[in-house]
């Protein structure tokens, strides 16, 4: 029996000047795809709270949580079917601040970026879905 247990995690949708703020991942799972900044809540922080610190953290963005967007159930395999990983995240709209992105903790890059130009990129799992959510319910861009 295995001793993973899932995890839960906020990610931060942040959209300003027509743009999405994305982070290229520095670490498994999904080393080198792009995604939202996000990352583990904290004992006693909210998933509204943890989307802010982990945004700050990796890209130096300062932005506001407004309200929780949907939740994606993010379970990683091995080549044998093992979970590897198992996430629970909340997906954070905030609203941008100030702030330039520069990547740093677990990013190794991040950009602004358009819809188009982020279907482009390898993506981690859910990133075009939530961007379709955001797009079509709140209606950016």
């Amino acid at each position: 029996m295995s001793k993973l247990t899932p995890k839960l995690g906020a990610i931060a949708v942040v959209y300003h000047d027509g743009k999405f703020l994305l982070v290229q991942r520095r670490k498994a799972p999904n080393a080198g795809t792009w995604g939202f900044p996000g990352g583990h809540v904290e004992l006693g922080e909210t998933a509204l709270e943890a989307a802010a610190r982990e945004l700050r953290e990796e890209t130096g963005i300062v932005a506001t949580p407004l309200h929780y967007l949907t939740n994606v159930d993010a379970i990683t395999h091995d080549d044998a079917g093992t979970i590897t990983h198992h996430f629970l995240l909340a997906v954070v709209v905030c609203r941008y601040e100030s702030g330039v992105p520069v990547a740093a903790d677990d990013a190794a890059d991040a950009k602004w970026l358009t819809p188009d130009q982020a279907a482009a990129l390898p993506q981690s799992p859910s990133v075009q879905r939530i961007l379709d959510i955001v797009v079509s319910e709140t209606g950016f861009p």
